[in-house]
């Protein structure tokens, strides 16, 4: 499989490109690769990038974009932080690669047994983690149930889970929100932005 080129990335859809990443996770759940030699792709994308998708996830080291969606070199733009949320620069980081770049899905990737979510869950406190977790705690609050005290901690990995959905759907309403470019590109259907879960269990992706 050759990277893309600025021929390939102008036929590119939003649906087609959302299509090739599931393709890609079948084959990742499948034991499978797509033909491809990263070597040639180096030199193929040496004079530049033609990506087709953007994924904003968590720096947890079993949720690899390329990995779990089979991509390689210049396939997509791979924005990580724990907890998968956004802030002003990652919001620059995704104009950038929609706007000028020409990627035309942003998708973002939750996963289940989040560390981060599991932090903000039990409301932790370590350095500039602190800060951190408290981006993310606004999910924790909008999730209600369980409302007992006991049961809305890391300990509770239903809640953890329902927390990383629910980070995932207010992500997006946010990345709508604060970025006027990208949510004038939804509006005239020039990109898609979705939500997805991973399971850190089996590796398969969930669209929403």
């Amino acid at each position: 499989m050759k990277a893309h080129t600025k021929e390939t990335q102008a036929t590119m859809t939003p649906q087609k490109a959302l299509d090739f990443l599931q393709e890609g996770n079948v084959r990742f759940q499948n034991n499978l690769k797509a033909n491809r030699n990263l070597l040639e792709q180096v030199n193929d994308t040496s004079d530049g990038q033609f990506p087709f998708a953007t994924i904003l996830s968590c720096i947890d080291s079993r949720v690899s974009a390329e990995l779990v969606f089979d991509q390689g070199l210049g396939d997509i733009f791979s924005v990580r932080i724990a907890g998968n949320f956004v802030n002003e620069d990652i919001l620059g980081s995704m104009e950038f690669a929609c706007k000028l770049a020409g990627t035309k899905v942003i998708v973002v990737l939750g996963h289940t047994a989040c560390g981060a979510i599991k932090g903000a869950c039990d409301d932790a406190k370590l350095g500039n983690l602190t800060a951190l977790i408290n981006k993310i705690k606004p999910a924790v609050e909008a999730v209600t149930e369980p409302s007992e005290s006991n049961l809305r901690n890391s300990s509770n990995i239903d809640f953890v889970n329902k927390v990383s959905d629910k980070n995932v759907h207010m992500t997006i309403d946010n990345i709508r929100n604060e970025s006027p470019v990208l949510k004038e590109m939804e509006d005239e259907g020039v990109i898609k932005i979705v939500g997805a879960m991973y399971n850190i269990k089996d590796g398969s992706v969930t669209f929403y």
